[in-house]
């Protein structure tokens, strides 16, 4: 894979609580120069990015309902409308983890599919992030299952925040249930090697999310 190839992977991400502007600019900077998938910010930086990447390829990604996913959908329902408002492109939203476990997977298939509906009517992709450290396998297969009824574009591993990231073992288990009904696979959470994005690609993942984009890219170089 060449550089530009793996650049198109990634989801260039600052999405620590202490991020400042000038770290943002940064990030936009970066993802200039070296031509990323998107930058991926909290809904805050969306405007200054869009600024920041006007006349760009890179797309503006926002998270809604990070990290934790346990607010109402009406919550993440007006942080996505004010991130695709300000220019976001792509929205990452954390799937109510809690709902899943406890069976209510309608009100879950409610709260994905209300972005979802949002986001196909901006021109925008859906990416659902499950937190795989607080699930098993089968809750991994149905969060999948449930993403795909609500009309989600992407599932996505982790938020960077829990007791865990991606792993081989659950990103290959998203792309089998997924791959066929058309959704594509995120890698996120502790990707920051060359060796660890290319683990992830080979297991069925289609954009990385990593703080780690640059140092990855120069190891390839």
């Amino acid at each position: 894979m060449t550089r530009e190839q793996a650049a198109s992977f990634i989801d260039h991400t600052i999405l620590k609580p202490e991020a400042t502007e000038d770290q943002v600019r940064k990030l936009c900077a970066e993802a200039r120069e070296f031509q990323f998938k998107s930058v991926c910010v909290n809904s805050r930086f969306v405007s200054l990015c869009a600024e920041q990447l006007k006349g760009s390829p890179v797309l503006v990604c926002a998270v809604a309902g990070f990290p934790l996913g346990a607010m109402s959908t009406e919550a993440k329902l007006a942080e996505a409308r004010i991130a695709l408002r300000d220019g976001a492109r792509e929205l990452d939203m954390v799937l109510w983890v809690g709902g899943l476990l406890s069976g209510e997977e309608n009100k879950v298939r409610e709260d994905i599919a209300a972005l979802a509906k949002l986001c196909r009517a901006e021109g925008a992709a859906l990416k659902v992030i499950f937190e795989i450290s607080l699930l098993n396998s089968e809750q991994i297969v149905h969060a999948c299952e449930i993403s795909v009824q609500a009309g989600a574009h992407w599932v996505k591993t982790s938020t960077g925040f829990g007791s865990g990231g991606a792993t081989l073992e659950a990103v290959e288990r998203m792309h089998r249930t997924v791959h066929d009904k058309g959704l594509k696979v995120k890698a996120s959470g502790g990707i920051r090697t060359l060796a660890d994005f290319e683990k992830m690609v080979s297991a069925g993942a289609e954009r990385i999310g990593t703080s780690s984009g640059v140092a990855i890219l120069r190891e390839l170089s």
